[in-house]
C-alpha cells in the first residue's frame, strides 16, 4: 500500500505533495538546475555533490582524478560517460594519478 502524500510548503513558499520524510522541495530543485554547461547532463545528486565541493566548471573537474570524483557522495559510475564526454568536448581529461 502506498504512503499517502501530504501537502507541504518549503521555506520559499512553494507548495508540493510528498509521501516521504524527505524535506527537499521539488520546485526549488528544478529552479537550481543550470541552463547550460556540463552540469546539465547530470542527475541532481551528482550535480549537488560537485557543487558542494566547488566543482562548477569543466576545468575544475579536470583538476581531479576519476577516482577522486567517484569517491564523492552522490557520484556514481553512471555519471562517468557524461563527465568523459564533456571533458573530451572541452579538450580536457581527468587528472592522471
Amino acid at each position: 500500500m502506498a504512503t499517502p502524500k501530504t501537502l507541504r510548503t518549503c521555506k520559499q513558499g512553494h507548495q508540493y505533495y510528498k509521501s516521504s520524510d524527505c524535506p527537499t522541495c521539488p520546485i526549488c530543485e528544478k529552479l537550481k538546475e543550470p541552463a547550460s554547461g556540463f552540469l546539465t547532463l547530470l542527475s541532481n545528486p551528482a550535480r549537488n555533490a560537485l557543487l558542494y565541493y566547488g566543482i562548477d566548471t569543466i576545468e575544475k573537474l579536470a583538476e581531479h582524478t576519476e577516482k577522486e570524483i567517484l569517491a564523492l557522495h552522490g557520484i556514481g559510475k553512471a555519471s562517468l560517460p557524461a563527465f568523459k564526454k564533456a571533458l573530451e568536448e572541452a579538450g580536457l581529461n581527468f587528472k592522471i594519478n
